[in-house]
């Protein structure tokens, strides 16, 4: 059976850089997906970047985009989500992929905003493939059945354990599954 977590975290936590640090830990594997990144300007939270496991980076929130969607100050750029975000998780949810390690920071209000989006989220969970995403702690009705499902694991992600925790994941999804088989993305 695939590895399905959902790193949980308050704002702050470091979800982001635990999801990098573990894929930095991962360089072989076949790990597709994408990050998310405040922009900053004279230290003011202005926005949010989405970058691409490949490199691919561009803007998907900032409080100068109109919107719609809005979330909070920001509009969202659900263009972003469609150039970038789909094509990172496509080639992943199909049989030819089966095996890697994807990526996603993260399943929050912005993302999900884009319906594409929570579509293929709900692809990549039943898919044969190991799936680690941030998720906020606030309840959404998307997340919460994710949460809630027995096949997905919920790890808490804390400002104690965001340093130990991406070595722990990549050892674990580095071993071979329960099934016998070999880990699913070497």
């Amino acid at each position: 059976m695939p590895t399905r977590i959902l790193l949980e975290g308050r704002p702050g936590a470091g979800k982001t850089t635990a999801l990098r640090r573990l894929a930095a830990l991962l360089p072989t594997h076949a790990a597709t997906g994408f990050t998310t990144e405040e922009i900053r300007q004279s230290g003011a939270r202005v926005g949010f970047a989405l970058e691409t496991l490949a490199g691919r980076r561009e803007v998907l929130a900032h409080v100068d985009l109109p919107g719609p969607p809005r979330v909070g100050k920001y509009g969202v750029d659900l263009g972003v989500m469609e150039r970038l975000a789909l094509p990172s998780l496509r080639p992943a949810a199909t049989e030819e992929a089966t095996g890697q390690l994807v990526l996603i920071d993260e399943l929050g209000r912005m993302e999900l905003a884009c319906t594409a989006f929570r579509h293929a989220i709900d692809e990549l969970f039943v898919a044969e493939i190991d799936v680690v995403a941030t998720v906020h702690t606030h309840r959404d009705p998307f997340t919460d059945v994710l949460k809630r499902r027995t096949d997905i694991e919920v790890v808490q992600l804390t400002p104690t354990n965001r340093d130990v925790l991406p070595r722990e994941l990549a050892a674990r999804l580095q071993q071979p599954r329960q099934d016998g088989r070999p880990p699913s993305h070497g």
